[in-house]
């Protein structure tokens, strides 16, 4: 290679929703809005709300195999992510082989350093623009991405090329073994490659992905790094949705099988639950306004197959699953609601009715 970086992303989510104008208004960095278009200038994207870019500067990270200087980078969008990236460029003249080990090291194995590095980019990033978050929250998960962004080597290469003899499966699976893959493990990984001139080629797998584009644009990886948001949103809601759940039950279960004549509990958990159903709705509509795909582009496929790799439609059925589970508990409460205000409708007729009979019976 003569020319490429590889870029290290780390996803938070950090609030509910961010105010991007403000956040833009508060921000000192250097920053832009990001826009996807093709290396041609055909835009095959809407963006409703462009993330906000923020550039950070220059930064030493502490691996496993050293330090390495890298320029650190954030996005935010509108629903709450704060997206840490960090560049590190690559050195001319390194064979792709010679990249393996730093992904074995990235992929195969946790980097609590370099997590722990960026989770306290992104909670500077929340105190200085504070104002901006709307329910900042705190929340341990986050989502991992690589990309190997190659933008010339040291002649021609295509893509055909590339793809027969380049290492490229055991590069994005960070296997550094000296056994080679199998041809089934080998061909999965590398069906999920795209090409619209003969000499450029991206490769789009799990936690990872290999991109040669000639004329430098990172569309791609600004692609890949949306539906790592998207997945990352999911799973926060998913596991909020765990967490709600498991409460209500228990304080179902707490409440006793006659108290809730007497009290409130039955109202309040439902007015809760109908607020997270709200909440839920809004998150749905902003990941579906997120991006908007106006026509059958070469990104717009790389899209559709990243969404695929990703398994996002797997992690929405199961929101939505927990999310219909949810408002049927909402439905029980109101049930449950209603219930409660006819026993004690009923109770005040009888003591109505048993005051009447003790006033007839001190009359006489």
């Amino acid at each position: 290679m003569q020319e490429g970086a590889l870029q290290l992303y780390r996803l938070f989510d950090v609030a509910d929703a961010i105010d991007l104008s403000k956040a833009e208004a508060i921000a000192a960095a250097p920053r832009s809005r990001l826009r996807l278009e093709t290396a041609q200038g055909s835009a095959a994207f809407e963006i409703p709300a462009p993330p906000l870019h923020l550039a950070l500067g220059e930064r030493t990270l502490r691996l496993s195999s050293g330090p390495r200087v890298v320029q650190a980078e954030a996005r935010l969008y509108d629903y709450g992510v704060v997206s840490v990236v960090y560049r590190l460029p690559i050195p001319p003249g390194t064979p792709l082989e010679a990249l393996v080990p730093l992904a074995e090291e990235l992929a195969a194995a946790p980097t609590p350093a370099l997590d722990a590095e960026a989770r306290r980019e992104a909670d500077e990033l929340c105190r200085a623009l504070a104002p901006t978050l709307s329910r900042p929250h705190a929340w341990d998960g986050l989502e991992t991405y690589h990309v190997f962004f190659v933008r010339r080597f040291d002649r021609p290469v295509g893509a055909a090329e590339l793809l027969a003899e380049a290492p490229l499966a055991k590069l994005l699976l960070g296997e550094g073994s000296a056994t080679p893959l199998s041809e089934g493990e080998r061909e999965d990984v590398l069906k999920h490659r795209f090409s619209y001139l003969a000499d450029d080629l991206a490769v789009v797998d799990w936690n990872s992905a290999f991109v040669l584009e000639p004329s430098g644009v990172g569309d791609i990886p600004d692609l890949l790094e949306f539906a790592t948001a998207h997945l990352l949103e999911l799973r926060y809601y998913d596991a909020l949705l765990d967490r709600e759940l498991s409460r209500i039950y228990d304080e179902l279960d707490a409440g006793g099988r006659f108290q809730n004549v007497f009290t409130r509990r039955y109202g309040r958990l439902r007015r809760r639950t109908a607020a997270l159903l709200l909440e839920l709705t809004e998150m749905t509509e902003r990941l579906e306004n997120a991006v908007k795909i106006i026509g059958d582009f070469y990104l717009a496929r790389l899209w559709q197959s990243a969404i695929r790799r990703f398994r996002l439609p797997a992690w929405q059925e199961t929101v939505l699953r927990k999310q219909q589970l949810l408002s049927g508990v909402n439905a029980l409460l109101g049930d449950a609601a209603d219930t409660s205000r006819g026993q004690l409708m009923e109770l005040a007729v009888i003591l109505l009715i048993l005051g009447e009979f003790l006033l007839a019976l001190a009359v006489h």
